[in-house]
């Protein structure tokens, strides 16, 4: 049995949360919270939360949350936020707001 969590449209881009996913890919829930806990980074926390709520899943379908593995972790781009900001000589330039989608599969 799976339990699955996801995060849509995190406010971070996908390739700022990626190493953090590849860290904890495979390895037991509980190792995978610590070794998340503490990198100082943003991804990091995002990453963490999902983490936390697929364990909550899990363990709300009674689940012992000793045993759990983290099976699959993807970090997918979502739709990107385009503003304008005005530039010399009335010229414009394109700012990209990226977002993300964070799931974690735990087994």
């Amino acid at each position: 049995m799976t339990y699955v969590a996801k995060h849509k449209y995190a406010r971070i881009s996908a390739r700022k949360v990626r190493p953090f996913a590849t860290l904890i890919r495979g390895e037991r829930a509980d190792d995978a919270l610590n070794i998340l806990r503490y990198h100082p980074n943003r991804g990091a926390r995002m990453l963490e939360k999902v983490l936390k709520s697929a364990i909550a899943n899990a363990v709300d379908r009674r689940a012992l949350s000793t045993n759990l593995t983290v099976v699959d972790v993807r970090v997918d781009g979502a739709n990107i936020e385009r503003r304008w900001r005005a530039k010399a000589r009335g010229s414009s330039m394109i700012i990209l707001k990226r977002k993300s989608h964070i799931t974690v599969e735990l087994g």
